[in-house]
């Protein structure tokens, strides 16, 4: 349900927002403040970017749990891809994912659903500690340098 509201309510929101504010502010108002947003909104994706970079590199190098900086990164590269979608409800939604005080209160929520018991990078891990029986998903995989880059993945047969 949430990917039919998705593709078709998202739209039909942003065409009557279009319709309402041209028609108070007129066409060439209306497509100023979508492009001045979406400039603006590129600056700020931009630093913000960096500095969630910085916080990522930092947990890596303190050795502290990098879910946290990793999520942040994730919804600022979101919000910076609504940003530059055309649209008045797209760019609140950005803006918003752009305020760390928003970005906390998502990713509170989404803690409430998703558990992460361990990740790993190179050599390093970072391991949570069990509380309560949580059911887990384990997996492990293997990057294979053998594959050559231009020819087929060999996922698919010819």
């Amino acid at each position: 349900m949430w990917l039919f509201f998705l593709f078709v309510g998202v739209p039909i929101i942003e065409i009557a927002l279009f319709i309402q504010v041209g028609g108070l502010i007129g066409l060439w108002p209306t497509l100023g403040i979508v492009i001045l947003t979406a400039v603006i909104g590129s600056m700020l994706v931009r630093s913000q970017g960096a500095r969630a970079l910085a916080n990522l590199r930092n947990s890596f190098n303190d050795l502290n749990d990098p879910t946290e900086p990793l999520a942040h990164g994730a919804m600022i590269l979101f919000s910076g891809a609504l940003l530059l979608t055309p649209g008045f409800f797209t760019d609140a939604l950005g803006f918003a994912l752009l305020m760390p005080g928003f970005r906390n209160l998502v990713l509170r929520e989404l803690r409430k659903r998703i558990k992460v018991e361990s990740v790993v990078a190179g050599q390093q891990q970072w391991t949570q500690t069990r509380q309560g029986p949580d059911v887990i998903i384990e997996g492990e995989y293997e990057v294979d340098d053998n594959t050559p880059r231009n020819g087929p993945s060999g996922w698919t047969r010819h």
